[in-house]
């Protein structure tokens, strides 16, 4: 390996802050780093910077050469399929070397002449970050609604298109979060800002070419555990607001015809209860898990929406969790989960009869694709497995008859039947079995152990998917096996498989992974010099406290934006998403239950004297829902206990937030740098320059 002259480790400096709660008292030497104007917190992030760069230094041909595969595996000239909506077809496309979308529609048929109406190069031009938040078109097709962040910190500027002219309206509206809802008039338009903490409290209605200034709030949510946002229903009947938290959720409705119309409550909030809603004809389809843990249809007659009117249509089922309603015009597509798959259901309205959606193969992940239009017998899906890239087509649910409208494409090179999938079955410690989804390389796969990238999340009841990943082929082809661990906190296995991995049962997560762990190396698909891990936001947490739990088990750990500094975090209320937490973690402030069970877990409170695997930490400056400090404490800690030689390294993203990089080509450095980390520190010999 050839060697750089490497700046010197980073140490964060120690000022010790000490905090009582419960009796409880916590000495907390690098809570400074919370201060970002601090003259010590931008300097130490730039050092850590350094150190990472000076880290690769030493790899950069490999990191190039798997950043240029990564690449290839990308069609320039991309595009989607156009979905019709009223008499256009929208679609997305790519361009050259550009980083942004290009929004397009043509008008009266998919062939017809091409209209740009938002080239998002051109709105990114100056910026590092850029996201599109909202793009809305009115519902006679003239005016574009979009919204643009250009910082990473998902507050987003709003901005309304004169489609017919190409001119901006001179109204511009800041503090948007990411939902909308236009009127029937084509002038009414419906926005949710943010308040000062970053929380979505305030629905909006501006009338279009008017001062916002006489924008008049329609509902304002003062609870701080609770965000709203808001939509217009499939049927374009109603705008629906919903006030939620992770365990709880409150709609109301308004009549999309009449600007007038001012929100009216659907149910009340219960706690705990959480419904969704949608609109069909004289009806409206209400999922909910009231006395139906794995969630149940019911519908109620327009006008009568209050709970007691509702009528039950499909009751309850232990293994399928309802998940998603779309409806159509005839019939209405269910999302859920069970046996940790993503499936589709086709509901039919008279009878109440619900049939499944069959695929090919036996782990696959599907999604409903852009379905603009409601009266259609047409559904749009995107359906790919862990070996088959994504196909997008459209299905005809009466006749069955199926349209491929694009199957995606890897310019390099792909052979879907040079690789394969598998379901294997982890124990965890309570006797529960856990769902391990894996795929390698048929001809690369041995007789013993190989190296191998489990990844996992497992919390706010989100299910991961068996899904493809272009990206993952670059290990694949190097011998690597690529394992998702279903974990409770996740909702892979219905609604109780997330009850059982959170509040005080979170614990269920970190061991459900460790046995994932234990079962790819007992079962010789893994070893622990090759076994690298990696997890994201909740699951950098995972991280976090699997490393702490049981380090040896691991060569390597990637936390992306991880949430590490759980208790200090859940302690403070000033926060943006802390209030809407406790409904996820408890409530450490007023619960001592909560504040020792917190404690005993979260991974900045537990970073103890011990060998610790190689560990690579990535943050953003901007993230609002990960804040910088986080990793960077934890971070600092690690380096102040750990008592290995392994690699340790902190990487801000100095102008990004917790998506990381915006554009589609510097995302994939991103990942790039990755897999770097995980081939030098585990198998150097293809990593070599």
């Amino acid at each position: 390996m050839k060697t750089s002259l490497h700046p010197s480790i980073p140490q964060a400096s120690k000022y010790p802050q000490t905090f009582n709660h419960h009796g409880d008292q916590r000495v907390d030497p690098y809570f400074w780093l919370k201060d970002v104007q601090h003259p010590e917190t931008k300097p130490y992030l730039e050092a850590e910077n350094a150190h990472t760069n000076a880290y690769f230094e030493d790899y950069k041909n490999c990191e190039t050469k798997l950043f240029e595969e990564l690449k290839a595996r990308i069609v320039k000239d991309d595009s989607t399929p156009p979905a019709k909506s009223n008499s256009y077809y929208y679609y997305t496309r790519m361009e050259g070397d550009k980083e942004q979308p290009i929004q397009c529609r043509r008008k009266g048929s998919a062939d017809g002449p091409e209209e740009v109406i938002l080239d998002c190069n051109e709105l990114a031009k100056g910026f590092k970050s850029f996201s599109l938040g909202i793009f809305d078109t009115s519902p006679d097709h003239d005016v574009l609604a979009y919204a643009t962040d250009t910082d990473g910190d998902e507050v987003f500027s709003l901005y309304f298109k004169d489609l017919k002219t190409g001119k901006l309206f001179p109204e511009q509206i800041e503090k948007i979060y990411y939902s909308s809802a236009w009127s029937k008039d084509n002038k009414t338009f419906y926005y949710i800002t943010q308040n000062e903490n970053m929380r979505p409290d305030k629905m909006w209605k501006h009338t279009l070419g008017t001062p916002i200034s006489q924008d008049e709030v329609l509902f304002e949510e003062k609870d701080n555990q609770y965000f709203i946002s808001c939509h217009l229903s499939e049927s374009e009947e109603y705008i629906f607001l919903n006030r939620h938290s992770h365990g709880s959720s409150e709609f109301y409705y308004l009549d999309a015809k009449n600007p007038q119309s001012k929100p009216q409550l659907f149910s009340k909030l219960e706690e705990r209860v959480e419904y969704n809603v949608t609109h069909r004809g004289n009806y409206f389809y209400i999922m909910t898990n009231k006395n139906a843990q794995t969630f149940k249809l019911c519908r109620t007659p327009v006008g009568k929406t209050s709970q007691e009117h509702w009528e039950t249509l499909i009751e309850a089922k232990p293994e399928i969790t309802l998940k998603s309603l779309y409806a159509f015009q005839d019939f209405m597509m269910i999302g859920a989960t069970e046996k940790a798959l993503q499936t589709l259901y086709k509901f039919d309205y008279d009878t109440f009869k619900m049939d499944q959606v069959k695929f090919p193969d036996p782990i696959y992940q599907v999604s409903m694709g852009a379905n603009y239009e409601f009266a259609t017998d047409w559904v749009r899906l995107n359906y790919n497995s862990m070996v088959q890239p994504n196909q997008t087509y459209d299905l005809n649910m009466k006749t069955q008859e199926k349209i491929v409208r694009k199957i995606q494409q890897i310019p390099s090179g792909y052979n879907a039947e040079e690789y394969t999938s598998e379901r294997v079955w982890a124990t965890s410690h309570d006797g529960v079995k856990v769902p391990v989804s894996l795929v390698y390389k048929k001809a690369l796969r041995k007789n013993g152990p190989q190296p191998t990238l489990l990844y996992a999340y497992g919390s706010y009841g989100m299910a991961m998917p068996a899904a493809f990943s272009s990206h993952r082929i670059s290990l694949l082809d190097r011998g690597y096996v690529f394992a998702i661990a279903h974990i409770r906190g996740g909702s892979d296995m219905g609604r109780q498989w997330y009850e059982e991995g959170k509040f005080l049962k979170k614990k269920n997560t970190f061991h459900d992974f460790i046995s994932s762990a234990e079962y790819l190396i007992q079962n010789k698909y893994s070893e622990p010099k090759t076994l690298s891990i990696m997890g994201g936001s909740a699951g950098g947490m995972l991280m976090g406290a699997v490393v702490n739990m049981r380090p040896e088990l691991f060569n390597s750990a990637l936390a992306i934006v991880p949430f590490v500094d759980v208790l200090n975090t859940m302690l403070d209320a000033s926060l943006p998403l802390t209030q809407m937490e406790y409904q996820e973690w408890g409530n450490p402030e007023v619960s001592k239950e909560y504040y020792d069970y917190i404690k005993s877990y979260s991974p900045y409170d537990n970073v103890k004297s011990q060998a610790y695997p190689n560990i690579y930490i990535k943050a953003g400056l901007n993230d609002p829902r990960v804040t910088y400090w986080e990793p960077a404490k934890w971070c600092a800690k690690l380096r102040e206990h750990k008592t290995d030689h392994h690699v340790l390294l902190l990487e801000t993203d100095m102008e990004s937030g917790h998506a990381g990089a915006s554009g589609r080509f510097e995302y994939l450095k991103e990942i790039a740098r990755q897999y770097t980390f995980i081939l030098a520190t585990g198998t150097p010999d293809l990593c070599k320059n």
